[in-house]
């Protein structure tokens, strides 16, 4: 699958964690989100893209104590099988569940 995929951490702001092949995944990505209002989950199909916002599942939080949400620019095959959060979190979570689960707690990743 592939898809670009953007969050924050426990301590480190958001960045990308998936660049969707893109040398500079930032213009597809703000193509897509740029005045997208999805509030805290969502998914809508923009263009050719899907754009998928999710809570995290495990309810993770930042140091602050915001909830931790995930962005995903899904293109392809993958923004078409995605019709709803519920069909994200079925995709696209466990693609990256257990990664997320390596880096989130950390300073720095990557």
């Amino acid at each position: 699958m592939t898809f670009i995929w953007a969050a924050r951490g426990r301590d480190w702001g958001f960045r990308f964690l998936r660049n969707g092949g893109f040398s500079d995944p930032l213009p597809p990505y703000e193509a897509v989100f740029t005045g997208l209002d999805l509030g805290a989950q969502g998914y809508r199909m923009v263009g050719p893209h899907g754009a998928l916002r999710l809570t995290d599942p495990e309810h993770r939080c930042d140091r602050a104590g915001r909830p931790l949400t995930h962005e995903f620019v899904l293109m392809g095959p993958e923004a078409i099988v995605v019709r709803s959060v519920d069909d994200g979190l079925r995709e696209v979570w466990p693609q990256v569940r257990d990664e997320y689960a390596r880096i989130w707690n950390i300073s720095e990743p990557r």
